[in-house]
C-alpha cells in the first residue's frame, strides 16, 4: 500500500508541494476556532465569537473561486503569495485591535479569509505537471484528500497548543506567519512557476459554464450538509453519554476513518468510468450515516463514526478526478476552488439546519439529517445520469488513463497545464 505513495513522494517537487501546501492552510484550517478562543480571551460572548467565525467563513468562500479565477489569469505567484500576506495582515489587525472597535473586527476577519490563498485548488492544477502518470496523479489526489484529514485534525491541536502556551493572539499571529511562509515555499517553486493554465475562453461564468462541474457542485452541497450536520448532531449525544471529551472522540472518528478509507482508496488503481464510481461511494457513504441513528454507548458510537467517514476521503478524491475533466480549458484552479467553496457552504447549512432539528426532535433526528443530505447527494447524481460520463470536448485521448474493462480509452486530464 505504501509503495504507491512513497513513488508520489519521491517525486521531484511532489513532497515539497504537499508539505508547502498544508502548511500554507493551516490559518484556513484553524480559523474558526482561533478566533473563538481569541474572542473568549478578550471577554466576548459565544454568539460574537460564532459571527465573527461566520464571517470569515463566508469571505472565504466567495474569495476561493474569486482568487482561483485570477491564478488562472495571471499565475500562481503573482496571487497566492500577495493573497496570503494580505490574509495575514488583516488577521494581525484583528489580533491586535481585538473586539473594540467592534466594524474593525467584522472588515478585519471579512478580510482574512476573502484573501485566503487557494493553495488547495492551485496543488491540484500542479499535480498533472509534477507526476508524468495519470495513475500517479489519481493516487496523489487521494493523498491530497487524506492530508487534508490530517491537517484538520492536527491544526485544532496546535491552536490549543499554542493559545495554552503563549495566548489566542499569539495563536492568530503565530499560525498566519506560519501560513505565509508555506504559501512562500509552494510559489517560488520551479512547478509554480512554471505553471501556466490553459487558453480559455472568455466567459464571465468561467468554470460554472461547465454542466458536469455543476452537477459535482450539487453533489457536493449536500455532501457538506451532511458533515455540518454532523457536528452538531454530537453535541446533545455527548452531554448525554460523558461530555466534551466523548464529542471529541466523535469528532476524530469521523476523521480517522476518512483518513483510513482515503488511504486504502488511493493505495491502487481503479478500473472503469469514474462517474459510475463516484455514484457508488456517494451511495455507500450515505449508507453508513443512517447506523448513526441507533445511538449506541459512547464506545460503539465512535466506531459508528469511524464508519460513517470511511468513504469520505474517496469521494472527495474520485470527485478530483472528475473535476480535472469537467473544467472548461484554463480554469482549473478556479475549477478546484468552486468544490472547496460548495463544500464550506454546505457545511454551514448543514449546521444551521441541524440546530432547529436536534432542538425538536433532539440527537435522534439530528443524526438523521447526514443520512437524507446524502441521500439527496447520490439523486443528484443519478437524476443528472450521463452528464459526468459525456465526453469531455476537446479532451484527448491516453492510452494511459484509467480503463474499463473492454479497454476502452477514456479521456485524459481536461486542463492541459504542463509546466
Amino acid at each position: 500500500m505504501a509503495a504507491g505513495y512513497l513513488e508520489i513522494l519521491r517525486a521531484r517537487h511532489a513532497a515539497r508541494l504537499l508539505t508547502g501546501t498544508l502548511v500554507g492552510r493551516l490559518p484556513n484550517a484553524t480559523a474558526a476556532i482561533a478566533i473563538v478562543l481569541f474572542v473568549r480571551a478578550q471577554g466576548g460572548t459565544y454568539s460574537l465569537a460564532g459571527a465573527l467565525a461566520a464571517v470569515y467563513g463566508v469571505a472565504n468562500a466567495v474569495g476561493q473561486p474569486v482568487l482561483g479565477r485570477l491564478v488562472d489569469l495571471h499565475g500562481q505567484p503573482r496571487v497566492q503569495l500577495p493573497s496570503a500576506v494580505l490574509s495575514a495582515l488583516a488577521m494581525a489587525v484583528f489580533a491586535f485591535t481585538g473586539t473594540d472597535p467592534l466594524p474593525l473586527a467584522y472588515v478585519a476577519v471579512a478580510a482574512a479569509g476573502l484573501f485566503t490563498p487557494p493553495l488547495e485548488g492551485g496543488l491540484r492544477a500542479l499535480w498533472p505537471s509534477v507526476l508524468r502518470r495519470e495513475d500517479q496523479v489519481h493516487t496523489a489526489y487521494a493523498m491530497d484528500a487524506v492530508a487534508q484529514e490530517v491537517m484538520f485534525t492536527v491544526g485544532p491541536l496546535l491552536v490549543t497548543l499554542c493559545a495554552s502556551l503563549w495566548s489566542a493572539q499569539a495563536a492568530l499571529v503565530v499560525l498566519n506567519v506560519i501560513g505565509v511562509l508555506g504559501a512562500l515555499s509552494v510559489v517560488v517553486s520551479p512547478p509554480s512557476r512554471a505553471w501556466r493554465s490553459g487558453p480559455r475562453e472568455a466567459h464571465w461564468l468561467g468554470a460554472l459554464r461547465s454542466p458536469g462541474l455543476l452537477v459535482l457542485l450539487g453533489a457536493f452541497l449536500f455532501v457538506g450538509i451532511a458533515l455540518g450536520s454532523i457536528t452538531v448532531a454530537s453535541v446533545p449525544y455527548a452531554d448525554e453519554h460523558g461530555g466534551d471529551a466523548v464529542y471529541g472522540w466523535l469528532l476524530a472518528g469521523i476523521g480517522l476513518g476518512a483518513l483510513v478509507g482515503g488511504t486504502v482508496y488511493g493505495a491502487r488503481q481503479w478500473a472503469g468510468e469514474p462517474a459510475r464510481r463516484l455514484r457508488v461511494l456517494v451511495g455507500l457513504l450515505a449508507v453508513c450515516y443512517l447506523p448513526l441513528t441507533l445511538m449506541p454507548g459512547a464506545v460503539a458510537m465512535t466506531l459508528l463514526m469511524v464508519l460513517a467517514g470511511v468513504f469520505l476521503a474517496p469521494v472527495i478524491a474520485c470527485a478530483f478526478v472528475l473535476v480535472d475533466r469537467h473544467a472548461p480549458a484554463g480554469t482549473v484552479t478556479e475549477a478546484f476552488s468552486w468544490i472547496v467553496t460548495t463544500f464550506t457552504v454546505g457545511a454551514s447549512v448543514g449546521t444551521g439546519l441541524a440546530g432547529p432539528v436536534v432542538e425538536g426532535g433532539g440527537a435522534l433526528w439530528g443524526f438523521a439529517v447526514p443520512g437524507v443530505a446524502g441521500g439527496v447527494s447520490l439523486l443528484v447524481l443519478l437524476v443528472t445520469g450521463g452528464v459526468l460520463t459525456a465526453p469531455v470536448g476537446g479532451a484527448v485521448v491516453a492510452s494511459s488513463s484509467e480503463n474499463d474493462p473492454n479497454r476502452a480509452a477514456e479521456p485524459r486530464f481536461s486542463s492541459g497545464d504542463r509546466a
